[in-house]
């Protein structure tokens, strides 16, 4: 036989037994099958999570800033912030409400004294939605609360980097009726730490679109009643020194006061 025969013979042989053996090696159990089976389930389950859990409505806006972005990168950089225009017209969740006048929130005279020695700290129950105030073991506050319903409200320990009078929070989505346009939201303490950027806009601030204190209410800040949050506003530091600024921001001397939040939110 010649040489080229053998290897056309080679050529025609092999793929046949190459073939065979590879059907025999793939070929899989009873066994395999199901695994298989239950490997391609979890595969499609973590695909479609992972598709349609941005979609959802606490999630949607998970990372969208609270407050309006344009004048939180002016807070975020220092920047002077003019008093803002008085705005008759706000919306929440496609309900209509009036914003508080801008004269309500430009006398403030400090309560309990001026003490910055660093004791003060405000503590957030999530799981009671109740707010408390300290200096040293002494309790000066205690108010109830709204915090995160539509976004959650982050736990753990932060700082005040700036309080400003008033501020436009905007945000949420009119195709789900979770859009909401408040001017004029009175007394803001905007917190952060190393976790949580002050570009998201975390806060405690005033509330005139709900009276629905003592439940979940809000996309994230803590939601507080305007007569309360105005005594700890004046309360917690930094303090108010210039009466005619709009913001006043902390400092290494001035620090902001120290946030404490813990608990879980209940689902309302």
């Amino acid at each position: 036989m010649s040489v080229q025969s053998r290897k056309q013979e080679h050529l025609t042989i092999l793929p046949v037994n190459y073939h065979s053996e590879y059907s025999m090696r793939f070929n899989p159990t009873k066994y395999e099958k199901s695994w298989l089976r239950m490997f391609g389930v979890m595969g499609t389950a973590i695909v479609a999570i992972l598709v349609i859990f941005p979609f959802l409505p606490a999630n949607r806006h998970a990372n969208e800033p609270l407050a309006d972005a344009t004048s939180l990168q002016k807070l975020i950089a220092n920047a002077p912030i003019p008093t803002p225009i008085q705005e008759t017209i706000a919306v929440f969740h496609g309900t209509s409400a009036v914003p508080p006048a801008l004269a309500a929130v430009t006398n403030l005279q400090r309560v309990l004294g001026t003490n910055t020695d660093g004791d003060k700290r405000i503590e957030v129950d999530l799981t009671h939605q109740r707010l408390f105030a300290f200096e040293g073991n002494r309790k000066v506050f205690e108010f109830p609360v709204s915090t995160g319903k539509w976004g959650a409200t982050p736990t753990g320990e932060f700082r005040i980097w700036v309080k400003v009078r008033s501020q436009l929070m905007s945000g949420g989505n009119k195709n789900d009726n979770t859009y909401y346009y408040l001017p004029n939201v009175p007394y803001v303490m905007f917190f952060y730490n190393t976790m949580i950027d002050k570009s998201r806009g975390f806060s405690l601030h005033g509330t005139y679109w709900h009276n629905n204190f003592g439940h979940p209410m809000s996309h994230g800040c803590v939601n507080m009643r305007t007569e309360d949050v105005a005594q700890l506003y004046e309360w917690a530091d930094p303090p108010v020194i210039d009466a005619k600024a709009w913001a006043v921001h902390a400092s290494e001397e001035t620090p902001g006061t120290k946030i404490i939040i813990y608990g879980v939110t209940p689902e309302e």
